[in-house]
């Protein structure tokens, strides 16, 4: 009995198609990218988010972030707000850096333009306190209120004890 081998091959075609990114999905790479930037203390949303900021917490990451996506490119344009006593350009040095790296690995996309406004200057300390927002005043007001009342009631409590030890011994 004779064998004979036949390989057979897989066809070489690739299916059609094509992997394509949402403007958001980009947005987010770039987001999350740059969280641990030294000097970055925010990206500026412009007026609508930030008012939706001040109102409720909000931590989107796509806020301030503007991309143009192509087949194989991405353009990123960014309203930074960077921290006082640190470069500019070391800023942007390291933002083109984290941004480039993430995009690849995680797309396969090229970084080709990197636009960076900075449009404020500030400590650390004005910036965390220009994040609390009304929820947080609210919620601070509320648990303040809470304390309070707790604190009357175990006075009155007291006071009332207090009475009735009186009380006791008046008999």
């Amino acid at each position: 009995m004779v064998t004979e081998n036949k390989s057979v091959q897989a066809p070489e075609t690739a299916p059609k198609g094509e992997l394509t990114f949402n403007d958001k999905v980009i947005q987010k790479v770039v987001g999350y990218a740059i969280e641990n930037v030294s000097g970055l203390l925010g990206v500026d949303g412009g007026f609508m988010a930030n008012i939706k900021n001040k109102i409720v917490n909000s931590d989107n990451p796509v806020d301030g972030i503007e991309v143009e996506v192509g087949k194989e490119q991405v353009a990123v344009d960014l309203n930074i707000i960077m921290a006082f006593g640190h470069n500019a350009h070391d800023i942007y040095k390291e933002l083109t850096k984290v941004i480039t790296k993430q995009l690849t690995e995680t797309t396969s996309l090229e970084l080709v333009e990197l636009n960076v406004e900075v449009i404020d200057i500030q400590t650390k300390a004005e910036f965390d306190n220009a994040q609390v927002s009304l929820q947080d005043r609210v919620t601070d007001a509320g648990n303040t209120l809470k304390e309070k009342t707790s604190d009357g009631v175990n006075a009155v409590k007291r006071s009332a004890s207090e009475m009735g030890d009186d009380a006791d011994r008046v008999k």
